[in-house]
């Protein structure tokens, strides 16, 4: 191979190297095991248009520039979509399932996301959690890890061990989130619109659209986060 040759392939792989380190860097500082399945899959496309670009002859320092603008471009756009529109992300990034609930087993649930038991139990053991009896509620994140409440007989410090008496657990309802109300939430716990609007005023908003993100528990009412002045 002449002596140019390495010289174009060093200088398209530092150009694609900091390339995708700027689209990654501006896109996304998510953590690796928090990505969903669409990120990884725009990050392999995305390496697999450089990595073709750079050992392609016939494709040049500009094309790999343009390969990764165009793609940067797209999923940056993906990425506002989801932040703008609410309902856009149940499409584009999926929807967290609760595949334990009141300690029982969903398996409607288990079914629709292809879950099978030897891989719940591996899960749970991820989350130092040996027995599905210890266990609340559980629920499938977007990126499929799993997120666990455990009954209070078992939470940290066991209540047994303490001879305290065992208390209810309740799982918290979102029911505002960017400044949308989540109307199915709310309807499930029994309330209405009114009654969540006099709970924003009573913590010194003046309307939905002022709260980032408001939440519900049986045990300890509404809490609400104001959305920060842009």
């Amino acid at each position: 191979m002449p002596e140019s040759k390495f010289f174009d392939l060093t200088i398209e792989l530092i150009i694609g190297f900091f390339g995708l380190f700027i689209i990654t860097k501006f896109l996304r500082r998510t953590q690796i095991n928090q990505i969903t399945p669409f990120d990884f899959i725009s990050a392999l496309v995305l390496g697999e248009l450089l990595g073709n670009a750079i050992y392609d002859n016939d494709i040049g320092l500009t094309y790999i520039l343009y390969a990764i603008f165009i793609w940067g471009c797209l999923m940056f756009i993906i990425e506002k979509v989801t932040q703008k529109i609410r309902r856009s992300r149940k499409i584009l990034e999926g929807d967290p399932a609760i595949i334990i609930r009141n300690g029982q087993i969903d398996y409607d649930v288990i079914k629709r996301e292809k879950l099978d038991i030897n891989e719940l139990l591996s899960l749970l053991r991820e989350k130092d959690v040996f027995s599905i009896r210890e266990v609340e509620y559980a629920i499938l994140e977007t990126s499929g890890s799993i997120s666990v409440l455990k009954k209070s007989k078992y939470s940290t410090p066991v209540t047994q061990d303490l001879k305290l008496s065992q208390r209810p657990v309740y799982l918290p309802i979102s029911l505002i989130l960017d400044g949308e109300i989540i109307c199915n939430n709310l309807e499930a716990i029994g309330f209405d619109e009114e009654w969540l609007k006099n709970q924003i005023h009573m913590w010194g908003l003046e309307k939905v659209e002022d709260v980032f993100f408001a939440e519900w528990k049986k045990d300890e009412g509404i809490h609400i986060v104001a959305k920060k002045e842009s």
